[in-house]
């Protein structure tokens, strides 16, 4: 353990940690509005610290742990803007991102979940402490940190790939396309399978493992092999309207107008039964969460705290939160012109801030980051914030809607800060940080990733569309939590949502939550998460296929270095860890060439400018092979990369 003496905060690893919690947001801000996923980034980030500051002549362990610290914030702050803010675009209040809003509530939301997770600390890491399998596995990771150098050409050859196989896919070159699809017809059964092309959508599923992989791989099985066929020869008939629209559609097209407009409405009822069993089943936990962190501010009041314990003082906590509420105030203010309605607004936004970035970070404890469901939690704000609006201002309000997805926003934001705050301070823990220190570099890379939201997103807006396809864009970024929110905030309003569909997919979640539940009492390994098979349902199959395929090549890889059921969670991650890294880096390496091959796109207002001409277009089967190579890479330096010493 490092001495409270060693250099922490120091001027160059705040800026090394800003410069990579930029990069990161914008890569996981591409990717979330592309699969619906975001992935944690606290170890890649230690690995790149470790490797640039020994260039600059030497870091210290504290330094390292500052530098993951302010740079998971990348992936918190994007998480908490993808999976809300778009929707108010898809609601047609915006027809662009406004930056001073999306900084309000990305920024301001942020560092609310900073201070709430302040007391959390105490009783979630040090009295009663939780696991936070990923704050240990940066801790390692730092602790290990005398040699960076594998793992830097690892991110780097990975990145590489990611880039080089972006630049040639539809939105660059077109030398391949971005997905491999085979539909058609047997008899009357409308048959459809295909895989995406991203080296990305393999890095996801290498991370989140087997047993997610084949969650949502079966959840789009589920919509794509079963609910549309069926839909297709039964329903069909009754929907003249939509039958009349793909009357002479191909195979594929027909599927995706009734995924579009009937099915994919499974997974919104599956989400909404979900969110509600996370809040339900955490009762207990989420009470003591908040009994605890409460106690633990009244105790920390006085008396001589070691550096090591030392949180921010709650005296200026609180300062900082009247600051933070009150530019959230006006804001609500702006959008309803009603102070007995942005009053209770802001109020509802405070309480269940608080209390989901308790659960947040009780969840981020158990299960890690990557896996805490913060869109479920945020259909349960929205849901919660519709039901007292619409007493307020009436279900034909034309701005309830909006006012909803406000209020979710900056819980969501909250949330996922909060629940990624307490790993890194479960790995300073680990190695002898400072909190306030911590809690201060977070708040910092959190505003910074703030700063850059809005025009990244309306970057990726005007170059590929978000949500539903057009003509325009007919490839667009699915957006699918924030099409999501948007559908639940409009159906609370007098919206017209097939309700039928949200019903059964209710029924399907609650199914799922049975199944899991009777799963859990046998102590059985493999879970049925509801969200996960509920982002299967609601996603094109194509999406999932290459997930699955990571879960697989995750378990191989495992299996070939030696790693067994009963091999305990830090064996699991020092074993996968040069596997991680080359997925962190193929998913970094895709998005961040995604951002750039924007620009261009933006710049001459068409999506072609960088094509090959068409001779140089190839089919499908070149990209499979691409895709094949790609997982030889992957498999090669997961498999043969040295392992790190326990």
């Amino acid at each position: 353990m490092a001495s409270s003496a060693t250099p922490q905060l120091t001027f160059r690893a705040v800026l090394l940690s800003v410069f990579l919690a930029v990069i990161l947001a914008a890569a996981n801000a591409y990717l979330g509005l592309f699969a619906g996923l975001t992935i944690a980034t606290a170890i890649p980030a230690a690995v790149i610290s470790m490797g640039v500051l020994r260039l600059l002549g030497g870091g210290t362990i504290l330094e390292n742990n500052i530098v993951q610290t302010g740079a998971s914030a990348g992936s918190s702050i994007a998480a908490g803007v993808i999976f809300t803010i778009p929707a108010l675009v898809i609601l047609g209040y915006w027809q662009d991102f406004r930056y001073s809003w999306v900084l309000a509530i990305a920024g301001l939301g942020g560092l609310l979940g900073v201070l709430f997770s302040v007391p959390l600390r105490r009783s979630m890491i040090v009295e009663d402490p939780l696991p936070f399998p990923e704050g240990k596995a940066a801790a390692e990771v730092l602790k290990a940190g005398e040699n960076p150098g594998p793992g830097l050409k690892i991110l780097a050859l990975a990145g590489g790939v990611g880039a080089l196989v972006k630049v040639a896919a539809e939105s660059g070159m077109r030398l391949i396309p971005d997905n491999a699809i085979v539909s058609g017809w047997m008899g009357k059964y409308l048959g459809f399978m295909g895989t995406n092309l991203s080296p990305a959508l393999l890095g996801v599923g290498y991370i989140v493992g087997l047993n997610v992989g084949i969650v949502v791989v079966s959840g789009s099985i589920l919509s794509w092999q079963f609910a549309i066929p069926i839909y297709h020869m039964f329903f069909l008939g009754s929907d003249p309207e939509l039958a009349a629209r793909i009357a002479d559609g191909s195979a594929e097209q027909i599927g995706r107008a009734i995924w579009s407009a009937k099915v994919r409405y499974l997974g919104v009822g599956t989400m909404l039964i979900g969110g509600v069993w996370t809040l339900f089943s955490l009762r207990k936990s989420l009470m003591s969460g908040v009994k605890s962190g409460l106690a633990a501010a009244r105790k920390g009041s006085g008396g001589v705290v070691a550096e090591t314990d030392r949180d921010l003082p709650m005296k200026w906590m609180l300062i900082a939160l009247v600051a933070f509420v009150m530019p959230l105030l006006l804001l609500y203010q702006a959008i309803v012109g009603n102070w007995f309605v942005s009053v209770p607004m802001t109020i509802i936004m405070i309480v269940a801030g608080f209390l989901f970035v308790s659960v947040s970070a009780y969840l981020a404890g158990l299960i890690g980051s990557s896996n805490n469901p913060v869109s479920g939690i945020t259909i349960s704000t929205i849901l919660f914030a519709s039901a007292v609006l619409v007493l307020m201002l009436g279900r034909d309000s034309p701005i309830g809607a909006v006012a909803a997805i406000m209020i979710g926003a900056v819980v969501c934001c909250a949330a996922a800060v909060g629940g990624d705050n307490l790993q890194d301070l479960k790995a300073g823990y680990i190695v002898g940080a400072t909190p306030w220190k911590q809690q201060l570099m977070l708040g910092i890379g959190t505003f910074s990733c703030a700063l850059i939201m809005a025009p990244v997103l309306n970057l990726l807006a005007a170059a590929y569309g978000i949500g539903a396809p057009t003509a325009e864009h007919p490839n667009s970024l699915a957006a699918p939590q924030a099409t999501l929110m948007a559908s639940v905030a409009k159906g609370m309003f007098g919206g017209e949502l097939p309700w039928t569909m949200i019903g059964i997919g209710a029924a399907i979640g609650a199914v799922i939550i049975a199944f899991d539940e009777w799963l859990k009492s046998r102590k059985a390994k493999f879970r049925v998460p509801v969200l996960a098979a509920a982002i299967g349902i609601y996603l094109p199959l194509e999406l999932m296929v290459p997930i699955f395929l990571g879960g697989l090549l995750s378990h191989i890889v495992g299996r070939r270095r030696g790693l067994t059921a009963n091999s305990d969670e830090a064996e699991v991650d020092r074993v996968h860890r040069p596997g991680t890294l080359f997925a962190a880096g193929l998913i970094t390496g895709e998005a961040l060439m995604g951002i750039a091959i924007a620009f261009p796109i933006v710049i001459s207002k068409r999506a072609d400018v960088l094509a090959l001409p068409e001779r140089f277009h190839f089919g499908a089967g070149i990209g499979l092979l691409v895709l094949a190579v790609v997982v030889w890479l992957f498999y090669r330096s997961s498999r043969n990369a040295p392992v790190p010493q326990a």
